[in-house]
C-alpha cells in the first residue's frame, strides 16, 4: 500500500483569504475605490516583479528592506528580479517608461500584494496587501492636504475615524537633512553606550531611523535629540506651515511628531502617518509623504511627487474589532430542484431571471439531494428567497417562492409573475 504523502501547507507568513473573509476585503476595496473616484484618481495596474536595481536605487541599498527583506532571485536570463516590497518605485518606473510625467499632472492609485521577508506576527505578513496612491507634477501643499482629506474621508466611510490619529512632520530637503544628519550623528556618538545593536548599525548608514526606535531603554535619550524642524530652511518651513494652516481651517486634527522619519530614503518635506492604539505594536495603518527627489534618482527630470500606502490587513483588523460592518449576503435567491424534469427546467428559469434582473445573485442547487437537505442549504446561504421547482411545477411552467427571512406564506407563481415579483424586490433593495 502506497504511503500517503504529507499535505503541503502555505508558506510561513503567507495566508489564504477564505470565502467567509473575502466579502470584508471586497467591502473595503469597494469603499476605497468609491472614495478615490470621488477625488478624480485613476487606477494603474503594475507588475508584481521588477528589476532588483529599481528598488536598490529607490529604497536605498543600506536599508533593512534591500539588505534583509526582499525576495530576490535570478531568472533564466541571469537578470536579478525582485518581488515588489512596495509600490511607489514601480509606479514611478511605469510613468517614466510611458512618458506620463512630461508637463503633466497625474493622480494615480494601485492595489495588490507586496512581499517582504519579515518575522510574521499579527498584522504583519510576508505577502501583504497595500493600496497605494501617488500624485505627480504638483509642488504645493494643497495636494498634500488633499491626500490627508482623502484618507480622512475613507476612515469616516469605514467607521474608524475616531480610532485613528494623524501624525505629521517635515523632513525638509536632502541638503537640509544632510546638515541635520551631521548634528544628529554627533549627538548619538555622545550617547553610544545607550544605543542598541540596530541603532549602532544605522549610525553610519541611516541615523534618522534611530529616531523611530521603539526601544524603551532609548526613549529618554531620544527625547533630547536635536529636532529636524529646527534645521529646516525658509522654503521648507513655509511649505509645512501652509499645510498645517490648511488642515487647521479644514478641521483636520493632527499631532506634530518630530521623530516621524518614515522608513524609506526617498522621502522629503511632508511625511505623515495614520496610527491607532487598537492594534498593539502594528499601529500604523497608512503612511506616506513627499518624494520629489526620487524621480531624478530613477533617471527622470526633476518633478514633484507625493504618495501614501495603506495596509489592508491592518485596516480590516481595526474594522473587525469594531464589529460594525453589516455585509449583504452573497446570495439573493436559492433555487431548489426536485425531480428529473425540474433539473433542466430550473437551470433554464435561472438563466431567464439573470437575463431580466441585472445584478441578481441567484444560486442553483447542484449535486442533487433531498428537498430537506436542499432547503437547509438555501437557509444557510443567507438568501432572502428560495425558489422551489418540482416535476409538476416544471410541467406547468410555474415555481414556488418561499421567503426565508420574513414570515410570509409560500406562493406558487407563473414564471412571468415570479420575474415581476423578484424584479420589484431587487429594485427596492437597490434603493434601500
Amino acid at each position: 500500500m502506497a504511503k500517503q504523502q504529507q499535505a503541503i501547507q502555505a508558506i510561513r507568513g503567507m495566508r489564504d483569504i477564505l470565502p467567509d473573509q473575502s466579502p470584508y476585503w471586497q467591502w473595503l476595496e469597494q469603499n476605497a475605490r468609491q472614495v478615490l473616484g470621488s477625488y478624480g484618481y485613476q487606477e494603474i495596474r503594475l507588475p508584481i516583479v521588477e528589476k532588483t536595481e529599481l528598488f536598490k536605487r529607490s529604497i536605498g541599498e543600506v536599508t533593512d528592506i534591500v539588505e534583509k527583506e526582499m525576495y530576490t532571485f535570478d531568472d533564466r536570463n541571469g537578470d536579478s528580479l525582485t518581488l515588489r516590497p512596495e509600490g511607489t518605485a514601480g509606479c514611478l518606473r511605469a510613468c517614466l517608461e510611458h512618458g506620463l510625467l512630461h508637463n503633466q499632472t497625474h493622480r494615480l492609485w494601485y492595489y495588490g500584494p507586496m512581499f517582504r521577508h519579515e518575522r510574521p506576527q499579527k498584522g504583519r505578513y510576508r505577502q501583504f496587501y497595500q493600496l497605494g496612491v501617488e500624485t505627480y507634477g504638483m509642488p504645493g501643499p494643497d495636494v498634500d492636504a488633499e491626500m490627508i482629506l482623502l484618507t480622512d474621508r475613507l476612515w469616516k466611510k469605514l467607521g474608524i475615524r475616531d480610532k485613528v490619529e494623524l501624525q505629521l512632520n517635515s523632513l525638509g530637503t536632502s541638503a537640509e537633512r544632510a546638515a541635520y544628519r551631521e548634528v544628529l550623528v554627533e549627538y548619538f556618538k555622545q550617547h553610544v553606550d545607550v544605543l542598541d545593536e540596530d541603532s549602532l548599525r544605522r549610525l553610519e548608514t541611516n541615523p534618522l531611523r534611530i529616531l523611530d526606535s521603539k526601544n524603551p531603554d532609548m526613549q529618554f535619550m531620544l527625547r533630547d535629540a536635536p529636532v529636524l524642524l529646527e534645521h529646516l530652511g525658509e522654503e521648507s518651513l513655509q511649505h509645512f506651515n501652509s499645510l498645517k494652516s490648511m488642515l487647521d481651517e479644514l478641521g483636520i486634527s493632527y499631532q506634530l511628531n518630530t521623530r516621524l522619519v518614515r522608513g524609506l530614503d526617498y522621502y522629503g518635506k511632508t511625511v505623515f502617518e495614520w496610527v491607532t492604539d487598537e492594534l498593539g505594536a502594528q499601529g500604523t495603518i497608512c503612511a506616506g509623504g513627499r518624494y520629489d527627489g526620487l524621480i531624478e534618482q530613477l533617471g527622470g527630470k526633476a518633478n514633484h511627487a507625493i504618495g501614501f500606502a495603506m495596509g489592508m490587513e491592518r485596516i480590516l483588523a481595526l474594522v473587525e474589532q469594531l464589529d460594525t460592518v453589516t455585509l449583504e449576503p452573497s446570495v439573493d435567491v436559492y433555487l431548489i430542484r426536485v425531480g428529473a424534469a425540474a433539473e433542466t427546467a430550473g437551470l433554464l428559469l435561472s438563466e431567464q431571471l439573470r437575463d431580466q434582473i441585472d445584478g441578481l445573485k441567484l444560486q442553483v442547487n447542484c449535486g442533487g439531494g433531498s428537498f430537506k437537505s436542499q432547503f437547509k442549504k438555501a437557509d444557510k446561504s443567507g438568501a432572502a428567497f428560495a425558489i422551489i421547482i418540482g416535476d409538476d411545477e416544471a410541467q406547468r411552467g410555474e415555481a414556488a417562492l418561499k421567503s426565508l427571512r420574513i414570515e410570509q406564506e409560500q406562493t406558487t407563481l407563473s414564471h412571468a409573475a415570479l420575474l415581476e415579483t423578484l424584479k420589484t424586490w431587487h429594485h427596492n433593495k437597490s434603493l434601500a
